[in-house]
């Protein structure tokens, strides 16, 4: 019976729904964790009826009046395809930050060459940014971030953006993302500096060590203290890298919402798509 009820509403409002789940889709198909091939596609897609009915049931866009099947409708689909690529594209750009705080200080710690499979995004990374990017995922999950992801980031963008507000703020998307791109380099630089001057004066020291005394071999001492040290500073820095990445994180999804408020404005005082 709840079953019958539940399948009654979605193909009263089935133009709607499949908009939505596609939004849905394209978001959890790019954005960090979900975008892995860990996750099925089967997952994928239910989680994104689920979170299509839901939104229908909050009555968000049950005040679209949607044009019937037809060419139109197809635009309409890729439309909310790329509004869901944009969502979860802007997060991937604030997790890479902390793979890329990784691979800055690589190579001075003599970990450049070593590179593992990235099991969540199947892509090759650095030993250090591959561990940075677990801790930076283990705080995602604490500090709530699937329910900022769906509430902050979806559930609000069906408040704020459809097709016309897309193509009218064009400009605002583009700034956006480069300005996404920008800061991922300041917060990987952040994120790594203490290390990565840390890393510096040692072989600043080693440089004058073997001008002092060139019978020590520098390439077989040298390495082993700037390892060793590097992850020293990892371990001890750890719980305030912890707090930083809960803070950028927490600022992309601000920066996000940020547009939505720039650019959108209620869909229910806009009605036609």
């Amino acid at each position: 019976m709840i079953e019958s009820e539940i399948l009654n509403e979605i193909l009263a409002a089935a133009p709607a729904f499949l908009l939505v789940a596609v939004r849905a889709f394209a978001m959890m198909q790019v954005a960090p964790l979900l975008n892995s091939e860990g996750v099925p596609q089967i997952v994928k897609f239910a989680l994104a009826g689920f979170a299509a009915y839901a939104s229908l049931s909050t009555a968000l866009v049950n005040e679209w009046v949607i044009a019937p099947f037809g060419l139109s409708f197809i635009f309409l689909v890729i439309g909310e395809a790329i509004i869901g690529i944009i969502i979860g594209l802007f997060l991937v750009l604030v997790f890479a930050a902390f793979s890329t705080a990784g691979q800055f200080f690589s190579l001075q710690m003599g970990f450049a060459a070593s590179e593992t499979l990235d099991p969540l995004s199947q892509i090759e990374n650095p030993l250090i940014g591959q561990y940075l990017n677990i801790v930076a995922m283990l705080v995602f999950v604490t500090i709530e971030g699937f329910r900022e992801l769906f509430l902050g980031g979806f559930w609000r963008s069906l408040q704020s953006l459809n097709v016309l507000t897309l193509i009218s703020g064009r400009e605002d998307i583009v700034l956006m993302l480069l300005a996404g791109l920008s800061r991922l380099f300041l917060d990987a630089m952040i994120i790594s500096m203490p290390i990565l001057g840390t890393l510096f004066l040692i072989s600043l020291t080693t440089g004058l060590i073997s001008k002092a005394a060139p019978q020590i071999n520098i390439l077989s001492e040298g390495f082993p203290i700037a390892i060793m040290v590097a992850w020293l500073l990892i371990f001890s820095a750890l719980p305030f890298m912890t707090d930083a990445f809960s803070r950028v994180i927490g600022s992309g999804f601000r920066t996000l919402q940020d547009l939505y408020i720039q650019i959108g404005y209620p869909i229910t005082e806009r009605g036609a798509l």
